[in-house]
């Protein structure tokens, strides 16, 4: 990012399983990543919970568990990405893939999480979005309208649109900044972002990884290291330099 006198203009920050993993929360498509040990088909669509739903409650019970873990944190990464929030004049959308609170426990409010969330239940029957840290099972009754058999984890699993895309368009459209941090650029609609906001032809785009993502090249500029220390410099640039 060259220098230029800060403006205030909106950032959209991606952000996938590379920003918590260093916070101690197993990747999916690393070599010893979740898919690596667990079929995707038999435990993360609509077909595998109508086939299984006890095995699917399992699968997101122990994930839910592992999250509630205390020694489970928000790093350094989650920390600045909440100061740029707080602190810049513009507005700072988070987009998550993640289904982790780690960006609500460092503090970001303006949060999409495209992908939806572990700590949270879902009725079937009623509709009702519920907060829940518990195990879950087809027994498990409703908060709201009491019927059993109809609470799911509050996930977007493969087949099932994300939350919330046309915010998340309409915010990539008009951005002056977009950020994509650990996430492996493979998994659509998110691996897209890079393309709809060159095409809105307005914003500078970074990439932020271990290494290079299947779409690196679309980026303007990239920065390769881990998130721990990468974001914390991206971010204090941004504030030095306005990010132009």
């Amino acid at each position: 990012m060259s220098e230029s006198n800060p403006e205030t203009y909106s950032i959209v920050v991606l952000t996938g399983a590379g920003i918590s993993k260093e916070s101690g929360l197993s990747t999916f498509r690393d070599a010893d990543g979740i898919w690596a040990t667990v079929n995707i088909d038999d435990v993360a669509t609509p077909e595998a919970y109508a086939r299984d739903p006890d095995r699917v409650h399992a699968f997101y019970n122990d994930r839910r568990r592992g999250l509630t873990d205390p020694s489970i944190k928000p790093n350094a990464a989650h920390d600045a990405l909440a100061r740029l929030e707080r602190d810049w004049p513009g507005e700072v959308l988070i987009v998550t893939q993640n289904i982790d609170d780690l960006h609500e426990r460092a503090g970001s409010m303006n949060l999409i999480h495209m992908h939806g969330e572990l700590l949270k239940a879902r009725c079937e029957r009623c509709g009702t979005v519920a907060p829940w840290t518990l195990d879950m099972s087809v027994r498990t009754a409703c908060p709201s309208c009491g019927r059993k058999g109809g609470m799911r984890p509050h996930v977007v699993w493969f087949g099932e649109m994300p939350f919330m895309m046309d915010t998340i368009y309409a915010a990539l459209e008009t951005c002056g900044l977009f950020l994509s941090i650990g996430t492996s650029g493979n998994v659509y609609p998110a691996a897209g972002f890079v393309q709809a906001v060159r095409q809105a032809g307005r914003a500078q785009t970074v990439e932020i990884n271990l290494e290079p993502s299947e779409g690196a090249t679309l980026f303007h500029d990239t920065v390769y290291g881990p998130a721990t220390e990468m974001v914390p410099q991206v971010v204090d640039q941004i504030f030095r330099y306005g990010g132009g």
